[in-house]
């Protein structure tokens, strides 16, 4: 068992160095057994959530799509409803779901000097990065979460690059769940009336993919941080895979009062999570949400989760959909460069849904 030790900002521990320069992150923190949260990490109050029990989001047994038109109608009214929900019986083989975790597991086991060749510091690539919180450069408060993120260029650019350790597990994952991404987008750009996704379409709905091992080690003051600040996804749908620990919570009802509140999403053996992404609620005009969300740690035990972020190219231009615009609905959003939409995501801490109000027309 590690020794157990106390870390604070006044003590000569150099925690920036040993997390993130040489690429213990907060694993390293969490083996060291620390007894207190460092300060580094201590949210303000406000960052905290007021959550809502016995309540979750929508689950969607997907068993009989291709027979019952009711499924495809019960994912697009969740994805303008709620911009959440969680699919069973979906496709993508429960082996091949254990197999992607065990991957993040055997990842995040390497040796720290290990996982540090692909820091931001010592990548030989943009599209393998390994890091730790989000923005730790802008963030007030660091959030207790590492990540290894992977930007798909290419099978060939995959095997070069990605780490053995978890490499072909994730692109098997990634190609499975492939089917799943075209099926949900079809059935949510039929029901804006968008009949036929061609080539342009097909680039600004699904033209690039990125994938992340997230890490959330046992945290010794989980009621103090937290692993994902609050935020919307900038991508146009999100398929997230989580483990049995739990940790997910979605913001419901904003802006109606008591009602305002946050709702856990558990973990249900063999499902997804789907959730709208901002790349999405511009493309619908506001039709589908993206909806804030979080993750809040454990103080007893190691959680992984395996998001695959489904995006428009980082060089298209994104807009109301021609078709919305033709039907005769007023834009609520300029068309924007998607990279620098991403870039304003990334150059700042995270701030619920504030993203957004950067592709808004002011009224």
């Amino acid at each position: 068992m590690a020794p157990t030790m106390a870390v604070s900002s006044t003590d000569s521990f150099d925690l920036t160095d040993f997390v993130i320069n040489k690429g213990n992150g907060v694993k390293g923190l969490s083996d060291l057994g620390i007894k207190s949260l460092p300060s580094q990490y201590i949210q303000p109050q406000e960052a905290l959530i007021n959550i809502i029990p016995q309540q979750s989001i929508p689950v969607i047994d997907m068993s009989n799509w291709e027979t019952d038109p009711k499924v495809a109608e019960s994912v697009c009214e969740a994805a303008q409803q709620f911009g959440f929900f969680q699919l069973v019986n979906h496709g993508v083989p429960l082996e091949v779901l254990d197999g992607v975790k065990d991957a993040t597991h055997r990842f995040f086991g390497l040796p720290a000097e290990e996982k540090r060749k692909y820091s931001k510091e010592l990548s030989s690539t943009n599209s393998v990065r390994f890091g730790t919180s989000f923005s730790p450069d802008a963030e007030k408060a660091l959030e207790w979460k590492d990540y290894l993120s992977l930007f798909y260029v290419s099978e060939e650019e995959a095997f070069a690059l990605w780490p053995n350790a978890c490499r072909d597990e994730v692109l098997e994952y990634m190609k499975r769940s492939q089917i799943l991404c075209r099926k949900l987008m079809s059935a949510l750009m039929e029901n804006l009336n968008v009949k036929e996704i061609d080539e342009t379409k097909e680039s600004l709905l699904m033209g690039s993919k990125r994938i992340n091992l997230n890490y959330y080690p046992r945290c010794p003051n989980p009621n103090l941080t937290v692993g994902v600040g609050r935020h919307s996804d900038v991508s146009s749908l999100t398929f997230l895979l989580q483990d049995e620990i739990g940790g997910l919570y979605v913001r419901v009802n904003e802006g109606k009062g008591e009602k305002d509140g946050w709702v856990h999403v558990p973990p249900i053996e063999g499902s997804l999570v789907i959730n709208v992404g901002d790349a999405l609620q511009i493309l619908s005009n506001g039709r589908y949400r993206s909806v804030e969300h979080c993750v809040i740690t454990s103080g007893s035990k190691n959680r992984i989760s395996i998001p695959i972020f489904v995006n428009p190219k980082p060089s298209d231009v994104i807009g109301p959909l021609p078709e919305l615009i033709a039907a005769g609905e007023k834009p609520k959003y300029k068309d924007i460069l998607y990279s620098d939409y991403v870039k304003h995501f990334f150059r700042k801490a995270h701030d619920g849904k504030k993203t957004v109000a950067f592709a808004e027309i002011s009224s």
